[in-house]
């Protein structure tokens, strides 16, 4: 494989090549096959709204059935994972539950962020990783991954800690049970129909930041998620 290739295919379906990078034994890949361990990981997901205007038209969207999303990634996922001889992850559906964040820092710089997301420096918290690929063989245009600072380093407002209505988020807790009270007693609030207030009030990646009906997809699919279980 060389990333440049899957980079160009990812792109018909909205999906952005996040990062890839060398394994090693602490980063607790799983091996491809039995005997065959993963000599490299590849990461893909979204930037904003990119992959929107595709999922959004795919049968896994329409076909009112439980996790479009996730179906639509793993659908896309194994497609590839068989093209290149893969083995492709995904950040749902465990046990187990791989290291996704961790992962995400060895592919690309991102960092921790007072939200629990990762931020990056330019898209801010408007990104996801929808799956990675585990390979066989670095490929060989992989490149070191650049460095860039946290953007909340330089950031004294901590707007994000204030913005959200019922103080769900402390910078060392999420109170996911009062956010996802929030969003039932408001259906029609700004945080159902534009996505999570603390995460609009930072302004690192403020142009990537989901559309409305991608940001509401999200939402509706949270509060749907802590109402079933």
């Amino acid at each position: 494989m060389r990333l440049f290739q899957l980079k160009h295919e990812l792109e018909a379906h909205g999906l952005v090549l996040r990062g890839a990078f060398e394994v090693e034994p602490e980063d607790h890949v799983p091996p491809i096959a039995h005997a065959i361990p993963a000599a490299a990981l590849v990461l893909v997901g979204n930037v904003g709204s990119s992959l929107w205007p595709q999922f959004a038209a795919s049968p896994e969207y329409c076909d009112g059935r439980r996790d479009p999303l996730d179906r639509w990634s793993q659908r896309i996922g194994e497609a590839l994972a068989a093209r290149y001889g893969a083995r492709a992850l995904y950040p749902f559906g465990g046990p187990p539950h791989y290291p996704f964040q961790r992962w995400a820092s060895r592919a690309e710089s991102v960092h921790p962020s007072p939200l629990g997301l990762v931020i990056h420096a330019e898209y801010g918290s408007w990104h996801a990783y929808r799956f990675a690929l585990a390979l066989d063989h670095v490929p060989d245009d992989l490149a070191p991954m650049a460095e860039h600072e946290s953007p909340c380093l330089g950031c004294a407002e901590r707007a994000c800690l204030d913005a959200c209505p019922v103080d769900a988020f402390t910078g060392s807790e999420y109170r996911i049970g009062a956010c996802a009270q929030h969003l039932r007693d408001m259906p029609d609030g700004a945080c159902m129909r534009l996505g999570c207030a603390a995460r609009r009030a930072c302004l690192v990646g403020a142009p990537s930041r989901y559309d409305s009906q991608h940001a509401a997809f999200h939402m509706q699919a949270f509060v749907f998620a802590r109402s079933s279980e």
